[in-house]
């Protein structure tokens, strides 16, 4: 567990959570007693099949594939309103 003042932290921060990724806790102080603290999240590790069993959600009644729209192009070095004319 790492303590740190709440003017170091403004200082440090990403070093405060780059520690949280890695499962360590930071406790924030104020004039020197502790007011809170940054902590990794706790991984439920919950499953569809287990949040439907659970009665939490709904299973689709499907499954799909995602499909991606096709890449809109990028216009550069043309006028702005010839590009609106041929997308008309």
């Amino acid at each position: 567990m790492h303590t740190t003042g709440i003017r170091d932290l403004r200082a440090t921060l990403a070093d405060a959570v780059r520690r949280a990724e890695h499962g360590q806790t930071t406790v924030i102080t104020s004039h020197g007693h502790p007011v809170a603290q940054l902590a990794p999240l706790a991984n439920t590790g919950a499953t569809l099949d287990q949040l439907v069993a659970s009665g939490q959600v709904i299973a689709p009644r499907r499954r799909s594939e995602l499909t991606l729209p096709e890449p809109t192009p990028i216009w550069s070095g043309v006028r702005f309103d010839r590009v609106l004319g041929e997308l008309r």
